[in-house]
């Protein structure tokens, strides 16, 4: 057989497989997170993948997140539809007294049926004989309700993002039998970006450019198997990015003894457990100690953050007011934190908000939905996916007009 001959009948499998693929295909959805992608990083950088979605489906001028406007409680959040509070991932890290445990988001503990509640829209989708896949999401790598997504990855923060881009659209090459309709993909390149430069470096925006280029590969990569416009593209961030400076710190022990008060998370949201008997102690300490914190007792918390009801909740909680950082004096790695940029604070602040962007074929066009909470995603996944949602603190009435 001829090179010619052998080219054309490649093309020719590649194209009946195209035309199999696009008619058993059912509905899709693949789900995005940009850590820390503020919404105004669109309009103030070069990025046509980015404003294709403007052009060709819904923006939403905000997306609220959680409180505290963290990377792990609100990745878990969207896809439970779940408050922190409900969920049980209160923070980064948290101490559980009836675990007498310390989470923490880094280390492998974080790896543990035991911390996890709700049901993420994997479990959801798995349980009702749909296939689901992720390329990292937080809850992903531990059995939930005896369930993971059929495909799933170990986290790997150097892993490719080009290679991530290509895995998910092998994912959809497979046999309709084995083929995921729910899918999550994760990336950490503007976060890191932002704690490092801050909202406003030219490396940040730079870093906006390349997830463009990112999101260009999956377009591109969806063209050409011609499931553009019959795969559903949601892409989200989980808070926005505050600039820092070493002007605005606020030290802890200038107003209260390392003794009186354990701090299981620090900066900007001070989780203090005071020692046995001095919890007023360093209430009255705190109180009014800085123009710039608010110190809250757990019944004191503001209703709107939906932050009381769980014991890994502590029993003092100093917030920082927004680009302000809460230190100790004596740490270096605190240190290297004042400068850069940072997210935590008040989820309806500018700086906290988060991005909201979807394409495809249940979505309107060219339409910009007022801000809405990341809690209501979940039930817009079940929604697209057909799936029966599980108990959860969401509502779809509230993003419905975004739908055709």
């Amino acid at each position: 057989m001829s090179r010619f001959l052998r080219f054309s009948l490649v093309l020719a499998v590649a194209a009946f497989c195209a035309i199999a693929q696009q008619s058993d295909l059912k509905p899709t959805v693949i789900l995005i997170s940009f850590d820390g992608f503020r919404p105004d990083y669109i309009d103030r950088t070069s990025s046509p993948n980015f404003h294709r979605f403007v052009t060709e489906g819904v923006r939403a001028k905000a997306m609220y997140s959680c409180f505290p406007s963290k990377t792990f409680p609100n990745h878990y959040s969207i896809v439970t539809g779940l408050y922190p509070e409900h969920h049980g991932i209160v923070s980064n890290n948290f101490f559980d007294p009836e675990l007498n445990e310390t989470y923490n988001a880094f280390r492998d503990i974080a790896k543990e049926t035991r911390w996890y509640g709700g049901e993420p829209i994997w479990v959801t989708a798995e349980s009702q004989g749909q296939i689901a896949a992720s390329f990292f999401w937080v809850g992903s790598e531990v059995s939930i309700k005896g369930r993971q997504p059929s495909r799933w990855k170990k986290y790997d923060h150097n892993f490719p993002n080009a290679q991530r881009v290509d895995t998910v659209l092998s994912w959809l090459d497979l046999p309709a039998s084995i083929r995921p309709s729910c899918i999550t993909l994760y990336f950490a390149l503007l976060d890191d970006a932002g704690h490092r430069s801050g909202p406003d470096s030219p490396n940040t925006m730079f870093v906006v450019e390349q997830a463009d280029s990112v999101v260009g590969r999956l377009i591109a990569g969806l063209e050409n198997r011609k499931l553009l416009d019959k795969v559903n593209i949601v892409i989200v961030s989980d808070h926005g990015m505050s600039q820092l400076s070493p002007d605005r710190v606020v030290y802890l022990e200038d107003y209260i003894d390392s003794t009186d008060s354990r701090v299981v998370d620090w900066s900007p949201v001070a989780a203090l457990i005071p020692a046995s008997g001095r919890e007023e102690k360093v209430y009255d300490a705190l109180k009014n100690a800085h123009p710039n914190l608010k110190l809250y007792r757990k019944n004191e918390i503001p209703e709107l953050w939906h932050y009381r009801d769980n014991p890994r909740i502590s029993q003092l909680l100093a917030v920082a007011d927004d680009g302000w950082t809460i230190a100790r004096r004596r740490s270096q790695r605190g240190e290297r934190r004042l400068s850069g940029g940072n997210h935590g604070y008040d989820p309806r602040l500018p700086s906290m908000h988060a991005l909201f962007l979807a394409r495809g074929p249940v979505f309107k066009q060219r339409f910009v939905a007022e801000p809405f909470e990341n809690i209501h995603v979940y039930s817009l996944l079940c929604k697209i996916l057909s799936l029966t949602t599980a108990p959860n603190d969401g509502d779809l009435r509230h993003i419905m007009n975004i739908l055709r």
